[in-house]
Formats: structure tokens, C-alpha cells, sequence
């Protein structure tokens, strides 16, 4: 099993990739620079999009772009074209920012913020409908991460990176939740994830050089070794899903650290259909 990095992109804090399947790309955002990044595997062909404000998640529209959750509020980005929108202005407060976002198996945008000074004030989860309208519905989680569902759509798969802690949500009554996982006791914080198709979960766990697969049942049934020690998020991509991307950062680090990694920053890819006959599991695109 081979750990390849795709793109030496140098990201200072990598953050939120996924995948386009009609432009047939996977995006990301260096969250600190800022910019939006996109790979084609198909040509290897790789490019960046300067952005004005903070991004960090984003899901592709159906009239095509991408409705992306920024510091400004949401915007749509056609990066092929070079234009970007705020259509929906928030406030979100002194020294917040957005962090993690998916699209649920409804065609809803999830999509979380955070105190940018290491989470010390609490962060919120939003839910845009697919008539615009976008809801508080969770808050109180000072770093939220991976905001990922389960195939039938009945759990909300939640990380509190402070916390060191996922939890599961049911997702008609997110007041039900339990502890899912946890990482405390070690170097690692649960950061962005990706479902595949079996229903497991794929966490990037920062600190920890390493991707955790997690049964439904919370139950490790994977270890995968990065050659970073701060990878942040993953997506599935390829046109058969068949390829799991991993974003990272080289952010925090000591000079003597980044030395030992250099490429902390890039974009990973490992062949998990070749490798293990798993796949990630298709999401809709945002129709609103």
C-alpha cells in the first residue's frame, strides 16, 4: 500500500478537499494563504485560485462552481472563470472563521466555525438548506471537525479536535448523541473525514502522521501511516471514488520538524479500491 503524494502544494494549513465529479477535479483550500487548489488525476494537472477572504469547505453546484463557506459568509466560486460571489453575508464574530463543511445525503451544506486562537471560545455548526436557508444547529464544540454522515443519512459523525473526542448525532435530533471514538492519551486530535461506501469512517488524525478507518460501531478496523505529521482532512475521488485524498500543514511545526518532513504542506492520495476493494460513498451536489 503505497502513500503517494500527488501534489507538493505546501500548504501552511490544508483543509477541506473534495471531489468534483463533472469538472472531474479535486479542490481544496490552504486556509492561511488563502486559495483554493485543484488536482485532475486524470492529467496530473494542478493549479490554485487566490482568494480574498478565508475558506475552508465547499460543496460543487449543480448549475456548476461551488457554494463555499468563507469568513465573509457563503460565496459561489467558479474557479475555471476566476470569479467569486458573497451571496449570503454572516457575521461570525471577532476572530472566528469557518473550519470543516460536507453535503448530507439530503443535498444540505453543513458547515462549521471556530475561534481561530486554538478554539479557546466555542464554535458552531450550520445546516443551508437547499432553499438558501442557512440554521444554527449545533454549538458548544470549540474545534468541529469532520461533519460527515453515514450512507442511510441517520448519523451526524462530529469531532471536538480540542476534546480529542468524535462523537455520533442523530441527525433528525441532534440532541442524541453518544462518544463515537477518541484519540486522548495520545499526540493525535481527530480532524476532517470521509465516509466510503460501507458506511466506515476515514479520520485524518492531526499530530498523530497517520488516517484512522472506523467501523460504525467506532471499532479501529485500520491503521494508515502518512508521511506527515499533521494530516487535517481526506476525500474520496477519482471517476470510481476509488482514490482517497489527503490534505495537510505544515502550520505549528518547528523548523527542525518541517525539516524531517518536507512534504508537509501536499496532497496525498492512496489507492484504497486497489488496495483494500473500498470506495467512497457519492454525495450529491448542492442543487440550491
Amino acid at each position: 500500500m503505497e502513500v503517494r503524494c500527488v501534489v507538493n502544494a505546501a500548504d501552511r494549513l490544508g483543509e477541506g478537499p473534495l471531489w468534483s465529479a463533472a469538472e472531474r477535479r479535486l479542490y481544496w483550500f490552504d486556509i492561511k494563504h488563502p486559495r483554493l487548489a485543484w488536482f485532475e488525476p486524470a492529467t496530473g494537472d494542478s493549479g490554485t485560485f487566490d482568494l480574498p477572504m478565508r475558506a475552508s469547505a465547499a460543496v460543487p453546484r449543480a448549475a456548476g462552481g461551488l457554494l463555499m463557506a468563507t469568513e465573509k459568509g457563503l460565496a459561489i466560486v467558479d474557479p475555471q472563470a476566476g470569479t467569486i460571489a458573497v451571496t449570503q453575508p454572516y457575521e461570525l464574530g471577532a476572530g472566528f472563521r469557518t473550519n470543516d463543511g460536507k453535503v448530507d445525503m439530503q443535498g444540505r451544506f453543513w458547515w462549521s466555525t471556530m475561534d481561530d486562537d486554538g478554539g479557546k471560545r466555542p464554535g458552531s455548526v450550520f445546516r443551508t438548506d437547499r432553499d438558501g436557508k442557512t440554521t444554527r444547529v449545533l454549538t458548544g464544540i470549540h474545534i468541529p471537525n469532520t461533519v460527515s454522515f453515514s450512507p442511510d443519512g441517520s448519523v451526524l459523525y462530529m469531532a471536538d479536535s480540542k476534546l480529542q473526542t468524535l462523537f455520533a448525532h442523530q441527525t433528525a435530533d441532534l440532541s442524541q448523541v453518544r462518544e463515537f471514538a477518541h484519540t486522548r492519551g495520545t499526540n493525535a486530535s481527530p480532524d476532517g473525514s470521509a465516509v466510503d461506501a460501507e458506511g466506515h469512517l476515514w479520520n485524518a488524525q492531526w499530530g498523530g502522521w497517520r488516517i484512522v478507518r472506523y467501523a460504525p460501531d467506532g471499532r479501529v478496523d485500520r491503521v494508515v501511516q502518512v508521511p506527515v505529521e499533521q494530516p487535517t482532512s481526506c476525500a474520496f475521488g477519482g471517476p470510481d471514488l476509488g482514490t482517497l485524498y489527503i490534505t495537510s500543514a505544515w502550520d505549528e511545526l518547528s523548523d527542525e520538524a518541517r525539516a524531517k518532513q518536507p512534504l508537509a504542506g501536499g496532497l496525498f492520495a492512496v489507492d484504497t479500491l486497489t488496495a483494500w476493494g473500498v470506495k467512497g460513498l457519492p454525495l450529491p451536489v448542492y442543487e440550491g
